[in-house]
């Protein structure tokens, strides 16, 4: 398995004791399911301070992650027009039926069987429009509370 990793770090990083990692999906090669790799591209200087990894999955590429850990995913979903935060409680409504591409099956599939299993935490999702113009502000603001509650330990 290999995953590529882009880094957005915070030099004041002593201060905290790890980096928030935010697993991204899409398939570069699709524009409507490119949106999250689209937002890691232009806007990585978006969030250099705030601390957070940004960890690339690749489409159809097993999960790097099982172990029970808690993970914030951002990836586009069909039929918002906005910027949305999905809290864990709120992740059977978007990982049902219809699928736009074999990606989309493997996340919803991989992420239920994982919970079944007991292997998986809470799952936070950013989810971005399909289509239409992405708000960077709003996905600003919501890394900054990502990475405020995992400094908390919330």
């Amino acid at each position: 398995m290999t995953t590529k990793k882009a880094v957005a770090t915070n030099n004041k990083s002593s201060t905290k004791c790890r980096q928030l990692k935010v697993y991204v999906f899409g398939n570069e090669n699709l524009d409507f399911d490119n949106g999250a790799l689209r937002v890691i591209k232009e806007k990585t200087n978006m969030v250099r301070d705030d601390g957070i990894e940004f960890v690339i999955v690749k489409p159809n590429e097993n999960l790097p992650f099982d172990d029970g850990e808690d993970v914030v995913i951002i990836d586009v979903v069909e039929g918002l027009t906005e910027v949305k935060l999905f809290k864990d409680d709120e992740l059977e409504r978007i990982i049902l039926p219809p699928r736009t591409t074999t990606h989309d099956f493997d996340l919803g599939f991989q992420l239920k069987y994982l919970r079944k299993l007991g292997k998986l935490g809470k799952v936070t999702l950013i989810g971005l429009p399909m289509r239409g113009k992405i708000d960077y502000n709003r996905i600003h603001s919501i890394f900054k509370k990502l990475v405020a509650q995992d400094i908390q330990g919330s």
